[in-house]
Formats: structure tokens, C-alpha cells, sequence
């Protein structure tokens, strides 16, 4: 049932509804049990205690706990503390962000008026928002937000904010007559009010047709409700990785413990070796060094304006393929400014920012003055005059107090030098004739130092044209002839093109001892000054913010609920809209299932006059598509599309409640420049994950390697467990961390996304991670196979050569790792916290080699500077080598081609 098809009488019979009187007290009752309370529904919430067992229930948690488990029964303590301790961290980060996820519909709750004005029993009462009921007959005024959804029955100048639920910057007037069109949205039903919107201006009273979760409100709280997280590529991918090393590791260490027990070798020594194998080939510090860093991103993000409320959102953000858009606040600047002026057939541009009262006039490409051009000064001082609004600066920021339209007006006259001073000091406001939306103009009358009164109107360009019998034409009065109203629709037309919303302003001088006694005598026979044109117009930075994303294969789909022409405009203008790209209206979308929407989304650039659900529709489609999705937005019409994104995204200043809680991210700045940053940003702490898995893995590889070869060849180990353990700990960790602090690689911004089935190993990474593994173990296993046959009888000094190869043979691997290419393409002092950690990692091992109390615990021995020299050579080979061999590779083929 559409209410705003049917009249206020119509409206309150069907509602069983005295206008007049209101309801009953005990019918309101009734009704509350039949409707329930006026308030949303919360989504049911697992117990604390669940929510933080969950985060265990990975596969790869519960094998490291096993090992954990067999760890501590073997004796090695160490180990186990360090990898519980790294699981505990892991969980309590995991619940801490799983809790803030779920307040989107508290936030929502706020937005709810907490008391209401209904007419109970012939009398006026304020009651909680909670129990107004279906039915009731409730008042507003300005400065109320509306308790429930609800359909007009007077309006008195009624303006009402609805920017929160349809997009839409300029507050809507309001009226109580029938509308007859159909299938209209939230932001063309003007006979109607919304639960959460804010009444600006006037007052008026309305029926309750909705409450609850039958609301606007309500039903997007049902769509933020059903809306699904989405898993982001990074864990989905580290899932999948998790079980393929297990699997791979314990297959391999499964190996080594038999083949060493048919060998006739120690079972026990060789459980306790399988144990230690098992726990440096999975890597459990992996999931804990991705956290860090994604932290560490989160940090320079925060930097950069862009704070990170969920973790993994960091790298996904680096493989969005499309990023929608909200247009208001978000693109553009949510402040309406003039941007064209028409008055006597001249047209002047204008250029500035937002409500700042800095800017200049142009007239074609030549820059004029306000004062040498008497009929721009004319338009500004009237326009200036016929407004309540003020512009006022706070701490550098200039501020509006009133109107955004009446704001852009005055904003334009600072420009030229009309200041409030001016307009206070020259002028005496005499009467007002407020605007009204049957009227669609106002009026004031004004008195000026030397004693002559004006009325000055302004309003919607057709209206005030036909009160004008003249128009000032070369600064002299003139009849208004069908060939300037020809001249005045021209203009009206290029300025409609222009997606600009057009104010026209008139006057006519009155003497002193004249009475207006109402609006009618006081707007007619007015002479036509001029037009001015505004616009919310876009953000300067998004321009270049949206080419660069165009540059790095991220589309930029604007979606508003903003008109159409408008919306066109501000995406030509942005580069979002190219040529031959196409633009939808919400009405089109409404008809269209999600497969049909899906088979043709990827020519769509602009979606306008949209609704919550259609914005869901579209996340949808992309994603089916398969693409990663970025979502932004301010309003609490947004929220369930954020949330169903692969990555959402907030403003912070303008933003509400509920879209910041449903977010993975918040743009401090409120600017889609900062989207761009994020970008770069996310794409980098990928790439160094990648290069902390491909330098763990390596390691592990050779670890394990060095192991499986000695067995085969049926030599002594040439590691002991505890040695095994703290290159595992101590080798491994430091410098995986300090890659997570690696500044970007070339111009991370110029490639595609990353398709979002690639696998991590993917760009040759599978290959770099075994050859360098078998490198590093063939190395280690070459200098042991050395020391030890030159003193078979000192097994300690072998096995200490081999355990300082292997370390060595990592640290200088882990700056090969640095780069796609080779260890050759980077300067190695570039990463300072790389540097320093592996020189904290060669200090630990010298301790472990040279402090005697350690020596029987690590099972190490001094080494002569001779048995140094065979460990440096021996450990450069595996990055020197196969670097070297890339190098000259690349070169051949750059000479042939």
C-alpha cells in the first residue's frame, strides 16, 4: 500500500484514525500488542564465551596445538610456551575485532527519536518513541528527529533532512497532498516522513503508517541483519596454504623419523627430531607475523586518514577491483556552491571552495572584479540580502548557519566582498515573507542608509518569472519581452545541463509609507536581476584520485541517490562516467533481478535515484562478477551494502553511526583521495606478506632438507632439536617482522589488481621458495659433510658449522626476498629495521656459538676463522647463485629482443 497515492482522509480511515481527536489511550495499547513496540530488532548474539572459543577453530590453531601438546610432553617447554602465547594473541585480536563488528544496529537504535508528540483522547501528549503505535497523530517541528515512519497531514514550511537515508545533501519539502505517480523511493515520496530523519525547518503534523522493523529504517536494519560478511582473499588464502604446508610437513617429517628408525638410529632421538622438524616446518609465527603486519599497516594508514577497524581489510583493499561509490559528502563536498551567475545577459563563472569567501569571477577565460561589473554586484547584494544564512569561520574552517542553498548565496556575495558586516551596516531587514512550498519563493522587504525600501525575492526560476513585468538589462530597467524570457529559458536550459540547481532573484523599489500586508502583494510585479546557478560540487583531489585508480585497474562506479542529470554531470566531470559508459536510474533497477543486473553491470558507471536494497543489488552483482568490492559511503543507507562488500567503507566526519560500525574502514578526512592511499597502502602489505612467506617457507624448506639428505645419505644429524627450535624462533621471526616495514617496489599503483583466485605462490613465488629451500639445505649439508669428514670424532664442531651455514644462508636470503626480481634490484640498506634485525640475529647466534653457559644447552663449539670462511661461502651460495643466474637470464633476453 502506497500512503502518499492517497489523501489525508483517505490515510486516516484506513488507519481507523480521528484527525482530530487522535486515538485512544487503551486502542493505543491494543494496537501496540497487535504491531509491537516502535523499536528495531537486534540480530540474536553468540555468548562471549563462544565468540572466543571460535577463533581457535582453524584448522592450522588446532594442529599447532597438538604439537604444542607433544612439545611440552617431550620436554621442550620453550616451544611450547612461545607458540601457545602466539595463539592466545591471535584469538584475543580475532574476538576483540568480532565484537566491534556487530554494533551496527545499536548505532542504528541512536538514531531513533526518543520522545514523540501524539494526540491522545483530544489532547496533546509527549510519550517515548518506543510506544507510538500505527495510527497515532503526532507533531513535529523543527529540530525533531522523526520517530516513526509517517504521512503528512499539515506542513508549515517544512523542511526536513534526509541525507542519512537517501543520499540526498539539500533538505526536502515536505507537503500533505496526494502524489499520483507509483514505484517512488524514500527521497520522491515528499508527503512522507522517515523514522531518523531531521526536520530543519517549519513544523507541521502527520499519521504514524509505520513502525519498528516495518520502517525505512527498519528495513534496512533487516538488510544489515541478513547481510553476509565476506571472507577477504588474504584469509582465504592463508587457509588454504595452512593445510598445504601442514599436510606437507608432516608427510616430510613423517619421512625422516622412519627412515632414521630402519635405519637403526635412536627412536626416541628421532621422535624427539621429527617433533622439532614438525614444529619448524609448520609456521605458526605465520598467522602472528601477518598480524603484525597488517597492525604495521594499520599504523601508517591512521597517517595517511584512513583508520582500519578490521584487520584483514588492510590487503584486500589492495586487490579491490571496483570501488562504489556514494556521490554525496563522499565525492563531492556536501556543501552546495554557486558556480554560475547570468544577470543582464552576461554570464560569469566562479571558482572557489565549499563556503570559504575566497574565490574569483570570470567572464569567458578574463578575470573581472565585482566592483567594475555593476550587474554581477546587483545579483550578489540581493541574493545576500534575500537570506537568513550565515557563513562563520571556527578555527580556520568556515561554517554554514542556515540554509545550504541560502548558504552557497551568501558565500558567493563574500566572494565580491558582501560581507554579513555589510549586509548588517547598509541594511534593516523591515518584513519577511518565509519560503513555502506553494509558493516555492520568499521574500523580504529592506531599507538601505538613505532610507529607500525594496522587496527582494528569490526562488525556483519559472515561479518568480511570472511575478516580473521588467528585468535590469545593461543596468537599466527594461519590459520584460518574449525575447529576453527567450534569452532567460536558454540560460535556465545550459544551467539544467549543468546538473545546476538555479535560483532566480528580482526586486522592486516600494515607498516608505507602503503596507504588505501578505506574500502576494509584496511578490508581483517584480523586475527579473538574475540567475544563479549551484552545485554540491566534487572534492578537487578525487579527480586525480579516480584517474590513478583507473591507472592501477580499479574501476569507479558512483551510486547516489541523487537525479540522474546531476549525478551525470559530477561523474563526467570526475572521469568516473567514460564514453560510451552507461547510467541507470534506480526505477530501471528495481525491475531487474541480480542475474540480469549481473550480465550487464560492467558497462554500468552511474547509478542514480537508488534505494538501500538496489545498492545491496548491486554489491551483489559485481561480486558475482568476481570482483572484490570496495564500498563507500556516509549514510545510514549505505550500510547494508558496506557491510555486504568485500571491503567497507566510511566517511568519518559526515558519516553516521550506523555506517561507520558496518565499515572495515574509516576516512578520517572524509575524502575519496584518502581511498587511493589505502589502496597503495594495501597493495604493498601484500606484496611484503608475500615476501615474509616466501622467506619462511625457504627456510623451513632447508631446514627440513638438510635433515631428509643426511638420513638418506646415512649420516650423523646434522642439527639437534634445540638448534632446529631457535632458528625456528629466533632466525625466522625477527627478520619476517621486520619485512613487514619493506617500503613498496616500484609503482605499485600502475599494475592490475591482483585477480582474486591468485594463489599465493603465484608469480613464480612456488618456484623461488623450493629452489632456494634445496639451495640452502644442498649448502648446509655440503659444509657439515665438510667439517665432518676432516674430524669425524667432533661431531659438536660439524654440527655447529652446519647450524651457523643455515642461519647465515637465511639471513642473506632474506634480502633476496625483497625483491620480484633479484637481490640485485634493491638497496640492501634501504629497510633499516631488516638491517638491524639481522644483525640482532647474528649477534644470538654468535651468543649461542661463544657464551660458554649456552654452549652445552645449544650443543655448539668455537669455530676458527677458517671453518668462518667455509660457513660464509657456503651460505651466499643459494641468493648469489640462482640471483646471479636470473640476473644474467633477464639481460640475454633483453639483449635478443
Amino acid at each position: 500500500m502506497n500512503w502518499y497515492n492517497m489523501t489525508t482522509k483517505e490515510v486516516a480511515e484506513e488507519l481507523e484514525t480521528d484527525r482530530e481527536n487522535g486515538i485512544r489511550s487503551d486502542e493505543a495499547v491494543k494496537r501496540r500488542k497487535v504491531f509491537g513496540p516502535n523499536q528495531l530488532d537486534e540480530a540474536e548474539r553468540p555468548s562471549m564465551i563462544l565468540m572466543f572459543l571460535a577463533q581457535f577453530k582453524d584448522f592450522m590453531v588446532v594442529v599447532l596445538l597438538a604439537a604444542t601438546l607433544i612439545s611440552g610432553l617431550l620436554g621442550e617447554y620453550l616451544d611450547a610456551i612461545a607458540i601457545i602465547l602466539i595463539i592466545l594473541v591471535n584469538g584475543v585480536l580475532g574476538f576483540v575485532q568480532e565484537r566491534k563488528a556487530e554494533k551496527s544496529l545499536q548505532a542504528l537504535k541512536q538514531l531513533s527519536s526518543p520522545k514523540m508528540k501524539v494526540l491522545r483522547n483530544a489532547q496533546w501528549i509527549t510519550v517515548p518513541a518506543k510506544e507510538a503505535v500505527i495510527g497515532d497523530v503526532v507533531r513535529i517541528e523543527s529540530g525533531d528527529r522523526i520517530g516513526a515512519d509517517v504521512r503528512f497531514l499539515t506542513c508549515q514550511d517544512l523542511l526536513i533532512e534526509e541525507s542519512a537515508l537517501t543520499g540526498e545533501s539539500l533538505p526536502v519539502n515536505k507537503h500533505p497532498e496526494p502524489i499520483a505517480d507509483d514505484h517512488l523511493g524514500p527521497g520522491d515520496q515528499h508527503n512522507m516522513g522517515f523514522m531518523g530523519t531531521l526536520v530543519t525547518k517549519g513544523k507541521g503534523t502527520a499519521i504514524v503508517t509505520a513502525t519498528g522493523m516495518k520502517t525505512e529504517m527498519g528495513k534496512i536494519a533487516h538488510l544489515i541483519q541478513s547481510a553476509d560478511t565476506m571472507e577477504t582473499p588474504l584469509q582465504h588464502r592463508l587457509e588454504q596454504l595452512g593445510k598445504i604446508l601442514i599436510a606437507a610437513a608432516l608427510l616430510l617429517t613423517a619421512l625422516v623419523v622412519v627412515l632414521g628408525i630402519i635405519q637403526g638410529r635412536d627412536v626416541y632421538s628421532m621422535f624427539l627430531a621429527g617433533v622439532s622438524l614438525a614444529v619448524a616446518a609448520i609456521p605458526e609465527g605465520l598467522p602472528a607475523i601477518v598480524t603484525i603486519a597488517l597492525a604495521i599497516g594499520m599504523q601508517k594508514m591512521s597517517k595517511r586518514k584512513a583508520i582500519v577497524r578490521k584487520l584483514p581489510s588492510v590487503e584486500t583493499l589492495g586487490c579491490a577491483t571496483v570501488i562504489c561509490s556514494d556521490k554525496t559528502g563522499t565525492l563531492t563536498q556536501n556543501k552546495m556552491m554557486v558556480t554560475k551567475l547570468w544577470a543582464g545577459g552576461e554570464t560569469w563563472d566562479v571558482t572557489g571552495s565549499g563556503y570559504e569567501p575566497y574565490g574569483d569571477f570570470f567572464k569567458g577565460n578574463t578575470r573581472v572584479y565585482s566592483d567594475e561589473e555593476r550587474s554581477l554586484k546587483q545579483l550578489l547584494t540581493f541574493g545576500l540580502l534575500c537570506s537568513n544564512a550565515r557563513v562563520v569561520e571556527q578555527k580556520g574552517d568556515y561554517v554554514l548557519d542556515g540554509d545550504p542553498t541560502e548558504g552557497a548565496l551568501v558565500a558567493a556575495a563574500m566572494k565580491a566582498g558582501l560581507t554579513d558586516e555589510v549586509r548588517e551596516e547598509e541594511f534593516k531587514i523591515i518584513q519577511e515573507f518565509p519560503f513555502d512550498s506553494n509558493r516555492k519563493m520568499m521574500s523580504m522587504i529592506v531599507e538601505d542608509t538613505l532610507g529607500k525600501r525594496y522587496v527582494i525575492a528569490k526562488g525556483a526560476p519559472d515561479i518568480v518569472l511570472k511575478q516580473c513585468e521588467s528585468l535590469l538589462w545593461n543596468e537599466k530597467k527594461a519590459p520584460l519581452r518574449k525575447s529576453y524570457e527567450r534569452q532567460i529559458q536558454e540560460q535556465l536550459t545550459n544551467f539544467g545541463e549543468s546538473a545546476l540547481r538555479t535560483i532566480a532573484v528580482a526586486f522592486k523599489p516600494i515607498q516608505n509609507e507602503e503596507k504588505m500586508l501578505h506574500s502576494v502583494q509584496a511578490e508581483s510585479r517584480l523586475t527579473f536581476v538574475g540567475l544563479e546557478g549551484m552545485i554540491d560540487p566534487p572534492r578537487e583531489e578525487v579527480k586525480q584520485a579516480v584517474a590513478d585508480c583507473k591507472t592501477a585497474g580499479i574501476k569507479t562506479i558512483m551510486i547516489t541517490g541523487d537525479h540522474v542529470t546531476t549525478a551525470t554531470a559530477i561523474a563526467l566531470d570526475l572521469g568516473i562516467l567514460p564514453e560510451g559508459g552507461r547510467v541507470i536510474e534506480g526505477n530501471k533497477l528495481s525491475s531487474m533481478t541480480v542475474e540480469e543486473l549481473e550480465s550487464q553491470v560492467e558497462e554500468i558507471y552511474v547509478f542514480a535515484r537508488v534505494s538501500p536494497e538496489h545498492k545491496l543489488k548491486i554489491v551483489k552483482a559485481l561480486q558475482n562478477r568476481g570482483h572484490i568490492v570496495a564500498m563507500t559511503g556516509d549514510g545510514v543507507n549505505d550500510a547494508p551494502a558496506i557491510k555486504a562488500s568485500n571491503i567497507g567503507i566510511s566517511m568519518g566526519q559526515s558519516g553516521t553511526d550506523v555506517s561507520k560500525e558496518a565499515s572495515s574502514l574509516i576516512l578520517s578526512d572524509d575524502n575519496f583521495a584518502t581511498i587511493r592511499a589505502a589502496v597503495e597502502e594495501g597493495r604493498n602489505i601484500y606484496e611484503n606478506i608475500r615476501k615474509f612467506i616466501r622467506y619462511l617457507l625457504a627456510s623451513n624448506v632447508g631446514e627440513i632438507l638438510v635433515m631428509l639428505f643426511a638420513i638418506l645419505l646415512m649420516l650423523p644429524l646434522p642439527l639437534v632439536p634445540i638448534q632446529i627450535l631457535w632458528v625456528n624462533l629466533v632466525t625466522d621471526g625477527l627478520p619476517a617482522m621486520a619485512l613487514g616495514l619493506d617500503p613498496a617496489e616500484g609503482n605499485v599503483m600502475r599494475r592490475d589488481p591482483r585477480k582474486p583466485k591468485e594463489g599465493v605462490f603465484a608469480r613464480g613465488l612456488g618456484w623461488k621458495i623450493i629452489s632456494r629451500g634445496i639451495m640452502i639445505g644442498v649448502c648446509t649439508l655440503a659444509a657439515f659433510m665438510i667439517c665432518y669428514g676432516e674430524n669425524p670424532d667432533d661431531l659438536v664442531k660439524a654440527q655447529t658449522v652446519a647450524f651457523s651455514t643455515l642461519v647465515l644462508a637465511q639471513l642473506i636470503h632474506v634480502f633476496d626476498c625483497r625483491s620480484e626480481r633479484s637481490v640485485f634490484h634493491r638497496n640492501p640498506f634501504e629497510n633499516k629495521a631488516l638491517v638491524l634485525a639481522v644483525l640482532s640475529s647474528v649477534g644470538l647466534l654468535l651468543a649461542v656459538i661463544y657464551y660458554e653457559p649456552l654452549q652445552p644447552i645449544f650443543h655448539t663449539t668455537y669455530l676458527s676463522m677458517r671453518e668462518w670462511m667455509l660457513i660464509i661461502v657456503f651460505s651466499c651460495i643459494p641468493t648469489f647463485l640462482l640471483a646471479g643466474s636470473a640476473l644474467f637470464k633477464r639481460k640475454h633476453r633483453l639483449s635478443r629482443g
